[in-house]
This record gives C-alpha cells, structure tokens and sequence, in this order.
C-alpha cells in the first residue's frame, strides 16, 4: 500500500488524505510558493498502524471516559496512557520501509527534517487547531523519524486536543492524522505572518512577528518579536516595534534544539529591514489570493530568501476599524458639551443615518421644549443644539445661554412640579406627549409597507422619528421632577425623620410596578407556562436562543406543533407590548421585537430555576416599605408628619412615571427599522446595496437620493416617468447605482443613470470608522476640564483611575464578591449567569432581565438617580455606577468586589486588564 505522498501531489481536495496542514502546504507547492520539499505520510498510515497494533479501542474507551467525566485532571491521565500506547508498539514493516525511503530519497545521508502532525479536522475555516498536535524538528535518522512519527500520531489524543474537539462536536470516529516530513530550513530569521491584522480586522494591512532563529520560539511565545505592519496595497511599512530579543532557537548537532541567549549586539538588532518586510507580506498577499481568505502563516529565512512552512484560515478576526480618536477639539470653545441625560439612550457613536436625520429633529424639539418650560427669549438661536464628536452625541449649550437657563429655573420647576405646563412635566407626558406619541405609531402601523413608495417610506421615517424625538425631550421634563422629589424627599428624611436603624431612604419608593418591572413578570409567567410541560419546558431550555428566535412558526423537536403555537402566541403578545424597548436609541441597533434571543436567554434563567421570584420580591419590598412608613408616622410630630406624608407622595407618584416615560421612548423604533429595512431591501434588489442593513450606513442625503432615484425609476417602469421626478436628474455622480443595478431596469432608464462610484465600500469605510470610535469612552464634559462646577453633575467619573480599586457612585447598597460578567449589548447577554457582576457601559430598561440574573452592578456612566440605580435597588443587589473605566479595567471573567456604600469596586484575580 502506498503510505507517502509528495507534496507536489497533493491539493485542497486531499483533505482526508493529508489533512490540513498538509493540503494547505500541497496547495502553496502547486501554486508556486517557496515551500521546503517533502512528503506527507497518509491518514492510512495512521489508521493501519493502530489497528495492526489492536490499540483502536484501548484508544476510544480512554478518550471516551476523559471527555465524558469533564475532569482535566482525568484528561491528562488518559492522554498519557494514549501515548504510552503509541510509543511502545512497532510501526509495520512495509510502511516502515516507505517512510524511511522518502526519507532517504530527500538527500544523501541523513538530512534534517521537520516532521509536523496534519490532522483532518485542522486549519479549516471555523476551527483553529493550532498547536493541538506536535512538531518536532532538527530529526535526524530512520529511528529518529519513525518516533517522531509515533509521537505525532499520538498527539491527535493529548488532553487539550480531545477537550477541544468535544467542545466543536466533533466525534472521536471522525479525525485521523497524516504527518507532513519536510527538509529542514536552517533559518537565521522565522516568524509567523497574517495577512490581515487581527489587532484592528484590516485586511489592508499585513501584521508580522520576526525573530532570530528558528520560528519554534516564535510559535511557542517565548520569545519577544519585532513587530511590523506593512499595508499590502500600498506595498509600504507601516509601523516597527524592535524588541528585546533575548534568546533564539537553534539547531543541535545530534539532533533537535535548544533555546540559547543571544549576543548582547543581536538583541537589538532588527530582524528584517523594509524590503524584506513588503517583500514578505507580498509574499503573504499571493497566498491570501490562491486561498481566498486571510492566513496565518509561518515562514523562514536562510540566505536571504524566504520559505513557507504552513499556512492557515484565520479564524478569530475581528471586523475591521479605523484607529480610535484621541482629539476632542470642539467647533464653539465658548460652549459646553454634555453627554449627561442622553448618554443613557446612546452610550455609542452614531450611525450616519440616525445622525442625519436625528440632529435637526432634536435640536428643534429641545427649543420647543426650552421655550415652552423656560418661556420665549431665554435661548437665543446659536445657544442650543444637538451635535457629535468624533460620533459621540452631545448637548451643546452656549455659556451665556446656560446662565439665562440658571436664572429662570427655579420658576421652571415650580411650574413643572405644579403641572403648569400644558405639555411639558408630569401631566403633559400623561395628557398630551405619550396619547400623540401613540397615535403617530398607530397611523403609520396600519399602512403596508410593501404598497409605500421609497420617498414616502423616508417621509414616514423622518416624522417617526421626529415623534420620538418630540417625546424624548418631553421625558426629559419628566427626569428632574423624579430626581428632585427624591432628593427632597431623601434629605428631608435623613436630616429629619430617620433615625438609627431606619431603613435607607430608596427603600420608601421600591415595590411599585413599572414597564420594565412588568416585563419581567411577563417573562417569568412565560416561563412558568412552560414548565407545566415537560418536553416544552426542556425544548426550550436546550434549543439555541438564536436558532428559536430565527424559525419561531417551527416547533423544536419533541414539542407538539399546538403547544408550541400557543405558548409562541403568548411570547408574541410580550414582543407586542415589550418589544420596542431599546438598548440603544440609535435605530441600526435591533430592538426586542427584531432579536428576541436576549429574552428567550431570560426565559431559560427562570426555567433553570434561577433568580427570584418577582411577585414575592414585590410583595416583600411592599410589606418593608408599608411597615417602615408606619413606624416613622408614628412617632413624628403632626408639622413634620405632614411634610413628610407630601414629599413622600410626591416622590413614590413621580419615580415610577420616570421609568414608565424610559421604557416607551422606542415605540416607533421596530417600525422605522422595519420601513429602512425595507428600502434597504429595495436598494439590494437593485444592486446598490449587498444587504439590507446597509442602509442605516449611508447619509441622509444619500438615502433621499437614492429613494427618489428608486421611485422614478419604478415609475419609467409602469410607463409612468411623468409621475415622478426625472430618475437621472435625482440621482447626482456621488451616489449612482452600480452597473448591475442598471442593468434590471428599463432602457430609457439605464442610459440616464451616470457611472457607479460603489456605495458600499463607502459603507464599510464608515463601519470601519465607527468601530474604532466605539473603543473610546468619551468625555463626560467638552472642552474638557471645562469646570468643576459641571463636572460634578456629570453621569460618570474620572478617566485617570490607575491601581486595583475603581472609584464610582454607590447607587445602591451592599457588597458583593463576584464573577464579572463585561458585556456590550444585547448579542452578549446568552454569556450572563446567575450570580454574575453584570459591568456594562450603561443600562436601559431593555437591560432589566439581566438585573434578576445579577449579583451586583458596575457601570461607566450613572449616577445614584439613573436607571440603573433604580433597578438595583428594586432588586436588592449592590450597585456602582459613574466608574468611567470599568469596561476597560475590568476583564470578562475576573472576580471583583463591588461595595454600594462606599462606591468602589476591587479588581481580584490579578487587578487591572489594562
């Protein structure tokens, strides 16, 4: 039987032969890329060996029992005796003799190979199995090869390997292993290469890691490398980092190596100059070519030329982004720029579109809302507005305006806390901003989507949205009034009223129902529901969130098609009445009623029985607050009694409103992504866009081209050009649609188009941008160190926080000792579990279920008033907010401890990510 097969003889297709590496190393030899000569030993060799040596079940019985026990301690054990098995028996004498003869037949006497392990289920896009398997190199001599042979093919069961691919799924019976023999490059220089970057995703720029000697330091990370990047277009150096090199790897005479220190004028020394470096990553480009996708790569160098000794899929890159922002430079030095407020809904930098056509929507309603509360005149035209920077937003108001605002607002509040203003406070989000908010959704809710010409739809976005705007600011009314009546409330009590052993003042105003109190009780009723049916109730619990909430007409597998239907029909009506809460103002993120898998995680928690149960958490915070409200009415005098009795109506009547006004700001948010979804869907049918969601990444004034564009064409198509705008002329150069869109439509209509300029390069460019943005946590305040006075009521604290403990607001009280649990947005919260520290940038009531899986709270941005403080302290879990740092010092996984009282949170484990 033929065991070896040269590596010009292998290809892609020779994957269960030759396995990964060696398909891949087969495929850069047919494609003309320097690789060392060799040959590889087959998966038969593999096979045949273990079964003339009767070890396939000895094999399967300890790697079974590894895997299933969990135990690492166990895995060792068996990988272990694995090995022994492998080592002490006899490679076949037929196959011996081929294998050492290609050997021979690489050159006279006894030449150096590397011998490298190539298993089927490697280097495949999807699953990185680098450095699961061994390589040995410097091998010299038939007894040498043949153990280094053995010892490979027993390296498909070490103890990380088998906990790796029982992680993947991928069954024991399905892997075998070839062996890649390849001649030994004596190397003065080695390193790895990605041909794309994976500190940023640009698949632009050629990341590479240099060192002296063989690359095996390199691999095994014992060696500090010279880092480069070279940008693959341009054929030009990016940027160098020199290290400290001190060892190499070198070969050993008798075979093998050995790791040695280098000479002290070595050490410094840069391993390739700028030549070598683009003529490296050119090298890295043509293969990145023939594969169709980013690699990982090993290369050597000897006399100056360069070799390739394995090429892989990158499987971890992230997406690309631009370099994060470090000027903060404002366009009006004279004004101050808040992120206090708003930063709550959009903790993140806008998307183009909702910038566009949000600003002047905000900016306008602020005004109305300015001079409905503080009367006409008190803000000049160039005193407020709503603007960005670096794609953060801000509230921008002039020195001079805020001083009118300082005058006049004691009278503002007395008019809003008296419910003077027809539209504005308590009563006007009751009597007038939420009853037309809801009418506005309502009429547009009822048109057909798919009947709406792409202008109308754009119309209908921009009113959409100036209605939530309208009502935004309207809740911003509504936010002072809660805080202000629990201040007063709370000082009144503290300096007045409470005495030792009182309860803190938060605890009078908790046990009230609110929309995201309720939509909890709806989550866990959902879940109760099912656990009255067993094969629904482990359906549920073992499906993937994300595969549900993608097929919801379909029933998983053991569930009757009536249960489910009713228990999916109950699930609507909270998608129904729960669904538009957003995480995220900005309208390119999905909202509940989009993405339901973050809530169905929530319904898993409840199933699993995890978490309280909020019905009883309710009634026993109603009975506290009852029974402390009682004692302290008691014994007051009749005068303090009184005041007392107001401010905490006042209070308990205003702080569930707040959260109430909070949870509906998104109303019309799914239908406005439903209506650009669907113009996004129209400018793919047309060719402009590659999908859907593009279109929330292109500019205003892009889309009301574009829509008009898609309408006169359509009109010219039903014989109808009169009825709409001339196609060509609303379609200026900068936003013509590709060649393949035109080439769909009418003739009279094609030839007006002008050339394609490829919007979505430009979406990406912007996507790109936009990432690198979000790595930042903005300034609180601009120009920053802008005053004292202001910084103090600013939603998150110092940036320059250095040592283990983060300094923030106690919002609520307690301390915990946890499992940080870092997350971004709703795509992260599968990862939450009970009794995790839940740290995120900042929370929204859409963020409330994860509250009831959480031990504690740390924020960003906050204060002791925000929402999250509210929720905490419903909850009964210790809260800090305002950290500014958390998300950056704190790493996904370390155990913290978190003290509500005194404001800080100790990083454990190790302290600070960074």
């Amino acid at each position: 039987m033929n065991y070896v097969v040269g590596l010009d003889a292998i290809g892609h297709d020779d994957l269960a032969v030759a396995g990964g590496k060696g398909a891949n190393l087969g495929e850069l030899v047919r494609a003309g890329v320097p690789v060392p000569p060799g040959y590889v030993i087959g998966t038969s060799a593999y096979l045949d060996f273990v079964e003339a040596g009767g070890l396939g079940e000895r094999i399967r019985e300890l790697a079974g029992d590894a895997v299933s026990c969990g135990d690492p301690a166990a895995a060792e054990d068996a990988a272990t005796r694995i090995q022994r098995l492998f080592t002490g028996a006899e490679v076949p004498g037929p196959m011996a003799e081929e294998i050492v003869g290609a050997y021979l037949a690489l050159g006279a006497g006894a030449p150096a190979v590397a011998v490298r392990s190539s298993a089927t289920a490697e280097d495949l896009p999807g699953a990185s199995f680098a450095g699961q398997q061994e390589t040995y190199l410097n091998v010299r001599g038939p007894e040498a090869l043949l153990d280094a042979v053995r010892r490979c093919w027993a390296s498909l069961w070490t103890a990380r390997a088998m906990t790796y691919r029982a992680r993947r799924g991928i069954a024991p019976k399905a892997v075998s292993l070839a062996v890649v023999v390849q001649e030994m490059v004596e190397a003065e220089a080695s390193g790895v290469m990605f041909t794309a970057n994976p500190a940023n995703g640009r698949r632009s720029e050629v990341a590479i890691g240099a060192a002296w000697g063989l690359g095996e330091s390199v691999v095994g990370g014992t060696v500090d490398t010279d880092d480069l990047v070279v940008d693959k277009v341009q054929r030009r150096l990016l940027s160098r980092r020199v290290a400290d090199k001190a060892v190499s790897t070198v070969y050993l005479e008798d075979g093998g190596t050995a790791e040695l220190p280098l000479a002290e004028g070595k050490r410094r020394e840069a391993v390739l100059d700028d030549a070598a470096a683009v003529e490296l990553a050119g090298l890295g480009a043509r293969i990145e070519d023939h594969f169709g996708a980013p690699q990982d790569i090993e290369w050597a160098r000897a006399g100056g030329r360069f070799q390739v000794v394995q090429s892989r899929p990158i499987t971890a890159l992230p997406d690309p982004e631009a370099d994060p922002p470090t000027d903060w430079t404002v366009s009006h030095p004279r004004s101050y720029y808040f992120r206090a407020s708003i930063v709550e809904q959009l903790p993140d930098p806008l998307s183009p579109l909702f910038e566009d056509l949000v600003r002047p929507s905000v900016s306008a309603s602020l005004g109305r809302l300015f001079e409905l509360v503080f009367g006409r005149g008190t803000l000049r035209a160039d005193d407020l507005a709503f603007v960005t920077v670096n794609g953060y937003a801000y509230y921008r108001y002039s020195r001079s305006g805020l001083r009118r605002v300082a005058w006049r607002g004691p009278a503002a509040i007395r008019m809003l806390r008296g419910g003077n203003a027809a539209r504005a406070g308590v009563k006007g989000w009751l009597e007038h901003s939420h009853p037309l908010y809801q009418r506005t959704v309502a009429a547009w809710a009822v048109r057909p989507l798919s009947e709406l010409g792409s202008q109308e739809l754009l119309d209908g976005v921009r009113e959409l949205l100036d209605a939530g705007t309208t009502y935004y600011t309207a809740v911003q009314s509504i936010i002072p009034i809660a805080a202000g009546s629990e201040l007063m409330f709370t000082r009144f009590y503290d300096r007045l009223a409470r005495r030792d052993g009182d309860p803190p003042a938060p605890a009078y105003l908790l046990g009230y129902d609110s929309i995201p109190i309720l939509a909890e009780k709806s989550l866990y009723d959902l879940a109760a529901r099912a656990r009255d049916h067993d094969d629904l109730a482990a359906a549920l619990r073992d499906t993937p969130s994300a595969r549900l909430a993608r097929n919801p007409g379909t029933a998983p597998g053991g569930v009757g098609d009536a249960a489910w239907e009713q228990w999916w029909t109950r699930f609507q009506e909270h998608l129904d009445r729960f669904g538009h809460t957003v995480y995220n103002l900005d309208f390119v993120n999905a909202v509940p009623a989009d993405d339901c898998a973050p809530l169905l995680d929530a319904v898993k928690f409840y199933l699993r029985g995890e978490g309280s149960d909020p019905y009883e958490r309710q009634r026993l915070s109603v009975g506290r607050r009852e029974r402390a409200t009682a004692a302290v009415q008691a014994r007051l005098d009749r005068a303090r009694r009184l005041v007392f009795d107001r401010l905490l109506r006042w209070a308990q009547r205003t702080a569930p409103v707040r959260e109430d006004a909070l949870a509906d700001i998104g109303l019309a948010w799914p239908l406005m992504r439903r209506m650009l979804r669907e113009l996004g869907g129209r400018l793919v049918a047309s060719g402009t866009l590659r999908e859907p969601d593009e279109v929330f990444w292109l500019t205003g004034t892009e889309l009301r081209e574009l829509a008009a564009g898609l309408d006169g064409a359509a009109a010219q198509s039903l014989g109808g050009a009169a009825a709409r705008p001339d196609a060509a002329a609303a379609w200026p150069d900068a936003a013509a649609p590709p060649d393949a869109t035109r080439a769909a439509w009418p003739a009279a209509t094609r030839a007006a188009w002008p050339a394609a300029t490829g919007l979505s390069g430009a979406v990406e460019e912007r996507r790109m941008v936009w990432r690198g943005r979000r790595r930042v946590t903005p300034p609180q305040l601009l120009p920053e160190g802008g005053g004292k006075f202001w910084e103090r009521w600013m939603p998150a604290g110092s940036e320059a926080q250095t040592g283990d403990v983060i300094t923030g607001t106690g919002a609520s009280a307690g301390q915990v000792t946890g499992t940080a649990r870092v997350l971004s947005g709703p795509a992260d919260f599968g990862r939450m579990r009970s009794g995790d520290v839940l740290v995120a940038g900042i929370t929204t009531p859409a963020w409330t279920t994860l509250f009831a899986m959480a031990s504690g709270v740390v924020t960003d941005v906050g204060g002791p008033l925000s929402h999250s403080s509210i929720v905490a302290r419903e909850y009964g879990i210790p809260a800090v907010l305002g950290t500014s740092v958390a998300t950056r010092r704190i790493r996904d996984g370390q155990r913290i401890r978190v003290d509500g009282d005194a404001g800080t949170v100790t990083l454990l484990d190790g302290g600070a990510a960074g």
